[in-house]
């Protein structure tokens, strides 16, 4: 079987399963869910070891540590993956909801109801998590699924996904609704994102590359998400003692994931309170920072910045800094460089948070907060299939409603048009 009748052969197989999952009640998918954390805890020691050998061999591949965390399983993080399905079991089901309506003079009268997408394709790279993160709010919003992980976590997500294909089929969610490409070939993505016969939405989950690829190239439908160059502004207005906390956590908490900030803008009016501290901080927890010339100053330590720099979601322990003369000069250094993800202002002036709020184009705009926050689970949301940076459809964190399209039903009684 040829690659592209390997792609098409799991394409058409939830397209068919998409038809009855649609019409799934809540009760099955919720029992199914729940079924699938429940496989997740029992079979936490065989997932791991699929997984160790993922690691073994990014370890010998040369990987780098950013990347291997993304890809580690531990005891702990397949417990998240597990109440991961459990909060969305226990979240609303969106199918079927109302959401508009109204009776016409002629006496038609229109419902807009919420209806899933149909088959969603998600790409993505070292993150194992993400197997168990898209089946479970693809199921409960009545999609079906068609995985393709990448290589350097194939056993990792064979695992995972065989576990929870099993206990989801068992519960009664209807055949073929999951499928995993389970080859390495490239050619799969190529295969998957023209598709159009069977997959209606192609979401691609990784670094900035992989998005990009889907974008140009897809014929499908996409939901851009991902690439996260965030930014934390600090105003002159700024509590100090808040900012540094705030882009401390930003940066050091976990700098391998989508809402890390990778540069830090800081107003030259609280530059010498605030930086010297700050550098300390940073280089102490391993941070190697890049900045302009005015931040060099502040410590010897520090690299010059170059214009790459600027523009790089660099997923680790560095960080890009640059002294600014004013709001403005902040703000124009965000509307060159942001992916529109997530964007932060450090402040005690209300009309700076609000000129920042107003201004920065990004999906999650800040004010005297982490940009770490930006994740279904903060949100209220549970598990989300990622952050969109787009705005077409959806943007931000991407939850259930998000994986749903609509539909009108109309109802007359013998209406004809003149």
């Amino acid at each position: 079987m040829s690659t592209f009748e390997l792609v098409r052969a799991k394409a058409e197989a939830a397209h068919k399963a998409a038809a009855k999952l649609a019409v799934t009640p809540a009760g099955i998918k919720n029992k199914a869910l729940l079924a699938m954390a429940e496989a997740l805890l029992a079979k936490a020691d065989y997932i791991i070891e699929a997984n160790n050998k993922d690691m073994q061999a990014a370890k010998e591949n040369g990987m780098r540590e950013s990347m291997q965390d993304r890809l580690r399983l531990t005891p702990e993080r397949i417990a998240g993956m597990a109440e991961g399905l459990q909060q969305v079991a226990a979240l609303p089901d969106p199918v079927g909801n109302v959401i508009g309506g109204q009776t016409l003079a002629n006496g038609l009268k229109i419902t807009k109801v919420r209806v899933p997408l149909g088959v969603i394709g998600i790409i993505y790279e070292a993150r194992p998590n993400v197997t168990a993160d898209a089946i479970g709010l693809c199921l409960k919003s009545g999609n079906a699924v068609v995985l393709k992980g990448g290589s350097e976590a194939m056993q990792s997500n064979l695992a995972v996904a065989g576990v929870l294909t099993e206990a989801a089929e068992a519960a009664g969610i209807p055949q073929g609704a999951i499928q995993f490409i389970d080859t390495t070939d490239r050619a799969t993505v190529t295969a998957l994102i023209k598709m159009n016969e069977f997959v209606d939405v192609v979401i691609p989950r990784g670094g900035a590359g992989l998005i990009k690829a889907v974008v140009q190239n897809a014929t499908v439908p996409v939901i851009e998400t991902g690439s996260g160059v965030c930014h934390t502004y600090v105003d002159a207005a700024a509590d100090c003692d808040m900012a540094r906390k705030i882009a401390f956590n930003a940066k050091v908490q976990r700098p391998s994931v989508c809402n890390a900030m990778e540069t830090m803008l800081v107003h030259k009016d609280v530059a010498g309170k605030f930086m010297p501290q700050m550098l300390d901080e940073y280089f102490k927890a391993g941070v190697q920072i890049f900045g302009c010339p005015e931040t060099q100053k502040f410590d010897e330590r520090v690299q010059p910045a170059t214009d790459e720099d600027w523009a790089t979601e660099y997923g680790d322990l560095r960080l890009s800094v640059k002294i600014v003369a004013d709001i403005d000069e902040a703000l124009a250094h965000i509307a060159k460089y942001s992916t529109k993800h997530s964007e932060c202002i450090v402040t005690e002036d209300y009309n700076a948070a609000r000129k920042f709020q107003d201004c920065v184009d990004a999906a999650a705009v800040y004010v005297n907060a982490s940009t770490r926050f930006t994740d279904g689970f903060e949100f209220g949301m549970g598990a989300e299939i990622g952050i969109s940076t787009q705005k077409l459809h959806a943007r931000g964190p991407m939850a259930l409603p998000e994986l749903t399209s609509y539909k009108y039903l109309i109802t007359g009684s013998g209406q004809i048009r003149g």
